[in-house]
């Protein structure tokens, strides 16, 4: 008798996509159908390996969870424990280096686990859809040639052979349409009388000659020196490659990619805007001829998944993508690339709020490879860290080729009457730069026609009545819209409060001075660049197209053409409202105002044309602006850095923000006040975290209502990574044990990026 039937059940640890902080427990299922050893091999780590999705029963629903761990028994007494319904992997979903970062970013977003990795895997993946495009197929043994007196009295599986043996091999779909049943072939595998193979669609890309093509840039002695920094790629490194704008950090990128595919490796670069990705792609694919994969939030379910299946099998090359894209697995990494490293959307700020930038870091450091982390305008952290030496400070402080830095001045428009936002001095520099057959790159970071509309007559102004926020005007199409919730309505022809028809808009948005522009300048092509103009892809190539023919254009936009792009014939960089960023609510501000104001400037003289940056400002004389102009932006970010560390904030400290939500202000501020007292009583029974633990609030966001909700910020502040981890860990347990006030919820933030 088998002695394994007198074994105690194992327990599967399932993750299952809950806000609930913890595993559950599972027995395995009843027909593990996709997890089938050998005789001799089933163990628990084989049979349900660790990483796999799993069907289970959660209350009333069914879900597909990952299997986080074994154990041997469980806190759930024996007759209330589930089985598990179906085991979908025979291997686990993820390498287990990624695997192990991924939990580690569960532990130090202090987010459920279920969620982290439901997170990690492609919407298909999360509904149940096979792991591999590859087949499973099952044919009978040749080790047995005679079953015949074994399967005497078991007709059904001697009937079952004689088909798998007439049609050489069969998938599971085909034994059940021939009416067979999978207890079947399960008895056959025990007795040794079949075995099965996956076949995969296609194979590993392969590394060869023509793997990259020829390249006709030469490095420069800064980029020679960075791309003998970066190293052979076996063994983790964190590369801080700080250049200014046009130095050629994309080249040196792909010298280490050369490096990273002629070793039969794979490359993941992130990029901070899906804006980015079809001109990183187009450019990768005209040097490389590897495939490339490309990952972000506009592909479709399908599209996304297949990608992923690419990068995970080893047929990609080269994985592209945007935030999300750092989870990818890939079957033999070997370089991670983490471009415009400084830029705020590479930080989640729903859900799980996780740092693509750091989680990149940590994966690198698992996965044992180098990673780079380029930007002209490093942020804080990144070259705190470099200071310390826990990164390699790697500079490139030239502009590659022949093309110079752009002059750069400060028009003061204290005491002038503007014309649509605009300056007499910067009209007539546009002119001028037009005038050369040049291009002219206006920069606002506000979109939309207007940001006010206000009646005349009383002073009443649109304002979203889900948030504590006016509503941005539009003209294509017309109406209010407002930016933080999305809500949107038509243009009022009269004022609700007074009924007055005086409604007038104030201040400028990129849709304004593009109807102005094109007055002002009739012969010259105005192109307005933003998230309105580019909702569709064809759009925005085919502005890029426009600029690049060289003839000349102006572009208005916001931030998307403050990053990565490359128009060598913009000559003039023109900046409207600098001073948005000098009085922030956020300790932050000036810092993002700076990589905002540096990036844009770095737009011009980028060929073999000089470039010209004029900034306006109402405060000229701030010592802000005049250290932008004056100062490199290493010099600029030093004095920040000072400044942080005498205030004792981040990189100086570490933060945590409790966030809670609720439909009505007195509720969520009584949570938050609940949520406090829960602190306050772990800091007393813990000696010594109260000079470890710093709590500030509860008190209300500094947008207090937003998308219809009321929000109160408790933040928390310690000099001690450590000790932030331990006591937030213990708090947000306490806090999920508190009874919820209806319509209310809350949430935690590591090392949040906004404050607002």
């Amino acid at each position: 008798m088998n002695s394994s039937k007198h074994r105690d059940p194992i327990i599967l640890r399932v993750a299952i996509p809950t806000p609930l902080r913890r595993l559950f427990d599972y027995l395995p299922p009843e027909e593990p159908e996709a997890a089938v050893s050998r005789p001799g091999e089933a163990t628990a780590t084989s049979t349900y390996p660790v990483g796999a999705r799993i069907r289970v029963s959660f209350g009333r629903r069914q879900v597909i969870g990952v299997i986080v761990e074994h154990a041997a028994n469980s806190s759930v007494p024996a007759n209330k424990l589930k089985s598990a319904m179906q085991l979908l992997d025979r291997e686990s979903v993820f390498p287990k280096s990624l695997f192990s970062s991924l939990l580690w970013a569960a532990s130090y977003y202090q987010h459920p686990v279920g969620e982290v990795l439901a997170t990690a895997l492609p919407a298909l993946l999360r509904q149940g859809e096979p792991l591999l495009d590859s087949v499973e197929f099952w044919s009978a043994t040749t080790s047995i040639p005679d079953a015949t007196e074994q399967l005497k009295r078991a007709p059904r599986q001697a009937a079952l052979l004689s088909l798998i043996k007439s049609e050489g091999s069969i998938t599971i779909n085909d034994l059940r349409r021939k009416g067979f049943d999978y207890s079947l072939l399960k008895q056959l595998l025990a007795r040794g009388l079949v075995e099965s193979r996956q076949e995969t669609l296609d194979e590993q890309f392969t590394t060869s000659a023509d793997t990259t093509s020829s390249h006709t840039v030469s490095l420069n002695r800064n980029q020679e020196q960075a791309l003998a920094a970066i190293g052979a790629g076996d063994a983790f490194d964190c590369l801080l490659l700080d250049g200014v704008t046009g130095s050629g950090k994309t080249e040196v990128y792909m010298r280490a990619m050369e490096k990273t595919l002629a070793a039969g490796k794979q490359c993941l670069l992130l990029v901070p805007e899906i804006g980015l990705t079809p001109q990183a792609v187009a450019r990768f694919t005209e040097r490389f001829s590897c495939p490339i994969v490309l990952l972000h939030s506009g592909l479709g379910n399908r599209e996304r998944l297949l990608a992923w299946r690419e990068a995970r099998q080893g047929r990609a090359g080269i994985v592209i993508g945007t935030r999300s894209a750092v989870f990818t697995p890939m079957a033999r990494p070997g370089l991670i690339v983490v471009d415009e490293e400084h830029d705020s959307s590479f930080k989640q700020q729903d859900g799980f709020r996780y740092s693509a930038r750091d989680f990149a870091i940590k994966r690198a450091q698992q996965e044992q490879l180098p990673i780079i982390l380029g930007s002209a305008t490093p942020s804080l952290e990144s070259l705190n860290n470099a200071l310390e030496a826990r990164y390699k400070h790697i500079k490139l402080p030239d502009r590659a080729g022949t093309a110079e830095p752009a002059s750069m001045q400060i028009i003061g428009i204290e005491k002038e009457s503007l014309d649509h936002g605009f300056s007499e001095a910067m009209l007539m520099k546009m002119e001028k730069h037009l005038a050369a057959g040049n291009q002219v790159l206006v920069f606002i970071n506000r979109r939309g026609y207007a940001p006010v509309l206000q009646c005349q007559n009383c002073a009443w102004v649109a304002e979203c009545e889900n948030c504590i926020a006016q509503f941005t005007v539009h003209s294509r199409p017309a109406g209010l819209r407002c930016h933080h919730c999305g809500s949107s309505r038509g243009l009022p022809r009269q004022c609700p409060q007074c009924h007055s028809s005086r409604l007038e808009t104030l201040g400028l948005g990129t849709q304004k001075l593009e109807l102005f522009l094109e007055r002002k300048f009739p012969g010259t092509p105005v192109l307005r660049i933003d998230r309105d103009s580019m909702r569709a892809k064809s759009s925005f190539d085919d502005m890029i197209r426009s600029v690049e023919s060289g003839e000349p254009c102006i572009l208005v936009g916001t931030q998307m053409l403050a990053k990565g792009h490359h128009f060598t014939d913009v000559t003039l960089v023109a900046v409207l409202d600098a001073d948005l960023g000098l009085f922030s609510a956020d300790f932050r501000g000036q810092e993002h105002m700076a990589q905002t104001i540096v990036q844009v400037a770095g737009r011009a003289g980028r060929g073999e044309k000089p470039g010209e940056v004029a900034i306006q400002s109402r405060h000229g004389s701030h010592p802000t602006l005049q250290n932008l102009v004056c100062l490199s932006y290493g010099d600029f970010a030093a004095q920040l850095l000072q400044e942080r560390k005498q205030g004792q904030m981040p990189p100086f400290s570490h933060l945590a923000l409790i966030q809670v939500e609720s439909n009505e202000s007195a509720t969520a501020a009584k949570f938050a006040e609940q949520i406090l007292t829960q602190a306050l009583g772990i800091m007393g029974r813990e000696a010594g975290l109260s000079s470890d633990i710093q709590l500030l609030g509860p008190m209300p966001a500094p947008m207090e209502k937003r998308a219809g909700r009321y929000r109160w910020h408790l933040l928390l502040k310690s000099h001690k990574r450590g000790a932030l981890q331990g006591f937030v860990a213990q708090l947000s347990q306490a806090v999920e044990g508190m009874r919820l006030p209806r319509a209310t919820r809350w949430n935690l933030d590591i090392d949040p990026l906004e404050l607002i």
